[in-house]
């Protein structure tokens, strides 16, 4: 049987490039969007060139009274695409990024990345145990900045520290059901995030590159697959992990 990954945040950047590489290795693909219909339509559609099946479905994942609905939808998408009452992956993606230093970072900036990158990771995985079959996995996104510290991001990495722990426990938890979670800590990556920042400011582009061992940020096609991977059967006794995917970033 088809195997069926749910991305969050998959209309765009890693989220997308990850959904395009779930489909090449041969799986099928819910993903979620924000505000964008037209893009993550334009992903349906690229997913669907390449032979396999997608929806996609809108979610605010900062609003957790919307889960509850979001998993009847979800629900009947399966129902309707795949005749299927679950789903195999789930991969917590979706995300934004919010700079500024902690003497200047406001209680709005602050819960707002914990409600999208903490509370809403912890408290949709929980709305969708039910959907997601026994021996399944889950891949939560974190940060390479968890583990090397830059000015400005002392908020978002916090959070994403808190998603690393949460990892820890939700394999404790949920191993008796086969399910494996690990986290993926991403380095500095060219893609929209934090308004393209690493793509299209030279500097901030340079700085991080001046800290990686290879040389260059990363790009999007050098995470979504590694994702992929670690969803597969290849990567089945690995759980429990922090995986960063940074290219040496910070060593």
């Amino acid at each position: 049987m088809t195997k069926i990954a749910l991305v969050t945040g998959g209309s765009r950047g890693l989220g997308r490039n990850t959904a395009l590489h779930i489909a090449r290795r041969g799986g099928d693909v819910v993903i979620t969007y924000h505000s964008r219909s037209d893009a993550a339509d334009a992903v349906v559609a690229e997913i669907a060139a390449l032979g396999h099946k997608a929806i996609a479905l809108r979610l605010d994942t900062s609003d957790v009274g919307s889960f509850a609905g979001f998993t009847d939808r979800l629900r009947e998408g399966l129902q309707t695409t795949w005749k299927r009452d679950s789903f195999d992956h789930l991969v917590n993606n979706a995300g934004h990024g919010d700079c500024a230093p902690i003497a200047e970072t406001t209680e709005a900036q602050f819960d707002a990345l914990v409600n999208v990158h903490f509370k809403g990771v912890f408290f949709l995985t929980q709305a969708l145990l039910p959907l997601i079959t026994d021996g399944g996995r889950i891949v939560n996104l974190s940060s390479g900045l968890t583990r090397v510290s830059a000015p400005g991001w002392g908020a978002y990495a916090a959070v994403k520290g808190a998603v690393e722990v949460l990892t820890l426990y939700m394999a404790k938890e949920l191993g008796a059901r086969g399910i494996a979670v690990n986290t993926v800590a991403p380095g500095a990556v060219e893609t929209d995030f934090f308004g393209g920042a690493v793509r299209d400011t030279p500097d901030f582009n340079a700085f991080f590159a001046g800290i990686t061992a290879l040389g260059r940020v990363g790009l999007p096609d050098d995470i979504g697959p590694m994702i992929a991977s670690l969803l597969s059967e290849d990567n089945r006794w690995v759980n429990a992990q922090r995986i960063e995917v940074s290219g040496g970033q910070g060593i």
